[in-house]
């Protein structure tokens, strides 16, 4: 069967004419304004409460879960013969990690309900584990996942979607009384430039799957 190609889009050009043009828009709409209203203040207090309540800056190597490897090579590299030259270096990059975490949870938390989406709560390897956010809008099931950035898919994670989908797609939708699904693969930030294409791998999995008549297990 020949694999799909990745369809191709005319490049995206944005003038600081046409961004004025849209600021000035949402400015001039009552709506928009609270809504932008809405985010900001939220994001600022979760982002406040995550400030406050972060224990990594009083951590240790020791309460970290680092690859042995990773610190062998590190300390290698930069000829570090002290434990405390490694804690140095490791903190701020697991003060990121655990805000990127944080991010991605807060923009669930915060930007679904502001658009009207519902958040989706549910256990890892269930029904739901593959959904963040759904609406419903005519007779139309609306659901969304959310990743943190534009290069956290990889292949196994691609075709692992593709079999919930099309395993579960009949009971989301009857769950909601509706024949139609429009499911959304969406990242917190970046640009079709930067990503690397695993979300497309997505649909050319479910188009493949169900073409061969391939149904994973409930």
């Amino acid at each position: 069967m020949p694999r799909h190609s990745i369809p191709k889009s005319p490049p995206l050009i944005i003038s600081k004419r046409d961004i004025l043009s849209h600021l000035s828009q949402i400015d001039l709409d009552i709506d928009a304004r609270k809504r932008i209203l809405d985010l900001e203040n939220k994001l600022r207090a979760r982002i406040e409460s995550h400030i406050a309540t972060s224990t990594l800056a009083s951590a240790t190597l020791e309460s970290f879960s680092t690859s042995p490897f990773v610190l062998m090579i590190h300390c290698l590299k930069r000829r570090y013969s002290r434990i405390s030259e490694i804690e140095k270096d490791i903190l701020p990059a697991k003060e990121f990690s655990s805000m990127e975490t944080s991010a991605g949870r807060m923009i669930e938390d915060v930007a679904l309900p502001v658009y009207h989406w519902h958040q989706v709560p549910s256990a890892m390897q269930s029904t739901h584990s593959a959904i963040d956010g759904q609406r419903i809008i005519g007779d139309t099931l609306y659901l969304a996942t959310l990743k943190s950035g534009p290069r956290c898919l990889n292949d196994e994670m691609s075709e692992n979607f593709a079999d919930t989908i099309i395993a579960h797609f009949a009971d989301w939708a009857g769950a909601v009384k509706k024949k139609k699904i429009n499911f959304t693969y969406g990242v917190l930030y970046g640009t079709p430039k930067i990503s690397n294409k695993k979300d497309w791998h997505i649909l050319r999995n479910v188009v493949e799957k169900m073409q061969g008549g391939h149904r994973p297990p409930v």
